[in-house]
C-alpha cells in the first residue's frame, strides 16, 4: 500500500508527470490493473496504466470503469483532456519509458509496500543471477554502474581469480577496471545495449567476458557479466541479452522502493527537526535508541556543481539495511541532515570521514555537528549543526575536522555577534567608534592598542609585547586615548562591551 502523494513523488524520477488532479493525494493506493482484451476492458483496481489507449478520453473512460484513482497514459499521446468532473489523477509518461519497465516500478511501490533497500532489499537479484547462469552455461555476476556487485551465480564455469576478487571486495579492481576503460568497455556500455566480448587478459588472471547493459529507458542502471572463452551465440547470446532486460526491472522496482523509503525516512528526520510535542514517538518509528543523539549538517560540491554531489551523498547516507546504519537522514534545501545515535564527537566525526570517502575523488565536504540533545532537543540541536556548517565553509579549503558545537561554541556565538554587526545592528557613537574615526583621521592605532590591552588584561607589558612596544608607550597611548573619548577602562562592564564590538566588528 502506497499513497497518491507518494506515488507522484516517487515516479517523477522515472519520467512521470501529474498532469492533472482531482483526488486527495493522501489517497491510499492497493492495486495496480491494466486493459484487457482488444476493447481496453479492465478489472477494477486503484492504479490504472492505460496501455493501448489512444487518447486521455479514452484512458480515463476506462479509469472509470475500473474504478481507478490515477491513470497513466503515454506521453505524446492526445492530452487534450480537461478533466473536469472526473476524480481521477492523471499522469503523463515519458516516452523514453516503457510499459514494462513502469509497471515493474508501479507495482514495486504498490504491492510490497516497504520491502525496501533499508529493509530486505533486492535478495531475489541472486536467484535471477543463478537463473541466467544456468541458461547461459557461464559464472555471472550483476553489477551497478560504478563497478560495485549487487548478486552472483553459484555456478563457477570459467571462472577466475579476478571475479573471485571482485565478490570478495564487493566491487571491481582498480586495475580490473582500468583496462575495461583503455579497451573501450565503459563508453560501450554507456552507448550502446548490445552485448560485447571482452577478451582475456592473462596479466590480471582473466578469462574472457561477455557484458551487456541494463538499461531503462536513456539511463544505465547497471552490467551484466558472463565469464567465457569465446564470444556468446545463438540461444546463449539471447539469453543474455533477455536476462540484462530482466535485471533491469529488478533493479527499477529496488531502486523505486528504495526512494519510498528515504521518502518515508525523510518527512519523519525533517519532523522531528522541525520540533514536535511527539518527537520521542518519531524517534521510535525511524529505529532511533532512547539514549543522547547529535545532528549533522552536510553539503556537498564538485566544483561549481552542487546538485549532483549533493543527491548522491544522500543516496549513499541512507543506502544500506536500516538496522545496519546508525543514523537516520533528510535532505532539505541544499543540506543534507542526519541524526546520529551516542554523545561522543569521535562517532560523528568518523561518519562525515566513511561518506567522504564513499563519494567520488574530488567532491568536498563540509559538514557541521550539534552538541547532543535529547529527542526533544533536536530542533535547537539543527540550528547547531547549521552554525557549526556555516563556520566549516567560512575556514580555509582543506580545514579538517568539520566543526562540532560542543568544542566551537565560543567562535559561533563571536559569529552571531559578527553577523548582527553586518546588519548594521552596531554602535554609531561610544569610545570605540571615536577611536576608530581618531584612527582614519591621524593614522593613529588606538584601536589596535585597545584590543590588545583589553585581551592582555589591562598588562602594560604583554601588551607592548603584542604590538612590538615599549610598555611605556602603552600607557602613553592610553593616556591620549583618554582625550579622545572617554574610556572608563576602570568599569569591568564597559571593558567587556568594548571588546564585545571589537570582536563583532572587526575581522580579527
Amino acid at each position: 500500500m502506497v499513497t497518491l502523494d507518494r506515488l507522484v513523488n516517487v515516479l517523477g524520477g522515472y519520467g512521470v508527470r501529474l498532469r492533472f488532479c482531482a483526488v486527495p493525494r493522501s489517497t491510499e493506493l492497493r492495486s495496480v490493473v491494466m486493459p484487457e482484451g482488444a476493447h481496453g476492458r479492465v478489472v477494477a483496481g486503484d492504479v490504472l496504466l492505460a496501455i493501448g489507449a489512444h487518447s486521455v478520453d479514452e484512458a480515463v473512460q476506462w479509469a472509470a470503469a475500473a474504478q481507478a484513482v490515477a491513470v497513466m497514459v503515454r506521453d505524446g499521446e492526445d492530452t487534450t483532456f480537461v478533466g473536469e468532473g472526473q476524480p481521477i489523477a492523471l499522469m503523463v509518461v515519458d516516452s523514453a519509458v516503457s510499459w514494462s519497465e513502469l509497471a515493474a516500478i508501479v507495482h514495486g511501490l504498490v504491492l510490497e509496500g516497504r520491502e525496501t533497500e533499508s529493509g530486505r532489499g533486492p535478495t531475489d537479484l541472486f536467484a535471477l543471477a543463478d537463473s541466467l547462469a544456468d541458461s547461459i552455461g557461464g559464472a555471472v555476476t550483476i553489477e551497478d554502474p560504478l563497478s560495485r556487485m549487487l548478486a552472483y551465480s553459484r555456478l563457477q564455469q570459467h571462472t577466475d581469480p579476478a571475479r573471485v576478487e571482485t565478490i570478495l571486495d564487493r566491487q571491481a579492481p582498480e586495475r580490473l577496471r582500468a583496462l575495461f576503460d583503455a579497451r573501450g568497455v565503459s563508453a560501450h556500455l554507456a552507448a550502446s545495449d548490445e552485448p560485447l566480448f571482452v577478451a582475456a587478459d592473462a596479466e590480471l588472471q582473466m578469462t574472457g567476458r561477455m557484458v551487456v547493459a541494463a538499461r531503462a529507458g536513456r539511463e544505465l542502471l547497471g552490467t551484466v557479466w558472463v565469464t567465457c572463452v569465446a564470444p556468446l551465440g545463438g540461444t546463449r547470446l539471447a539469453a543474455l541479452t533477455d536476462g540484462a532486460r530482466t535485471v533491469a526491472l529488478h533493479l527499477l522496482r529496488s531502486r523505486a522502493s528504495a526512494d519510498l523509503e528515504r521518502q518515508v525516512e525523510s518527512e519523519l528526520v525533517i519532523r522531528l527537526l522541525e520540533g514536535t510535542a511527539d518527537a520521542a514517538t518519531l524517534a521510535s518509528k525511524l529505529g532511533l535508541p532512547p539514549q543522547p543523539l547529535r545532528v549533522i549538517a552536510v553539503r556537498a560540491h564538485l566544483g561549481a556543481e552542487r546538485h549532483a554531489p549533493l543527491l548522491l551523498a544522500f543516496e549513499r547516507a541512507t543506502t544500506g539495511f536500516g538496522w545496519s546504519r546508525p543514523g537516520r537522514s533528510a535532505l532539505s534545501g541544499t543540506t543534507l541532515y542526519t541524526v546520529l545515535p551516542g554523545d561522543e564527537s569521535a562517532a560523528a566525526h568518523r561518519w562525515v570521514s566513511d561518506l567522504r570517502a564513499a563519494l567520488p575523488v574530488g567532491v568536498t565536504v563540509l559538514a557541521g555537528i550539534s552538541g547532543v540533545a535529547a529527542a526533544a532537543e533536536l530542533a535547537a540541536a539543527c540550528q547547531e549543526a547549521d552554525e557549526c556548517l556555516a563556520l566549516h565553509e567560512s575556514r580555509p579549503p582543506g580545514h579538517e575536522p568539520a566543526p562540532v558545537y560542543d568544542e566551537s561554541w565560543d567562535a559561533i556565538l563571536l559569529e552571531r555577534l559578527r553577523t548582527a554587526a553586518r546588519s548594521g545592528r552596531t554602535p554609531t557613537r561610544g569610545p570605540v567608534t571615536e577611536l576608530r574615526r581618531h584612527d582614519r583621521q591621524h593614522a593613529s592605532q588606538y584601536v589596535a592598542t585597545l584590543r590588545a590591552w583589553l585581551e592582555e588584561q589591562g598588562d602594560p607589558a604583554a601588551t607592548g609585547g603584542r604590538l612590538g612596544v615599549h610598555e611605556n608607550t602603552v600607557r602613553y597611548r592610553l593616556r591620549k586615548m583618554s582625550e579622545v573619548t572617554d574610556l572608563g577602562l576602570d568599569d569591568a562592564r564597559t571593558r567587556l562591551a568594548m571588546m564585545i564590538e571589537l570582536t563583532a566588528t572587526d575581522d580579527h
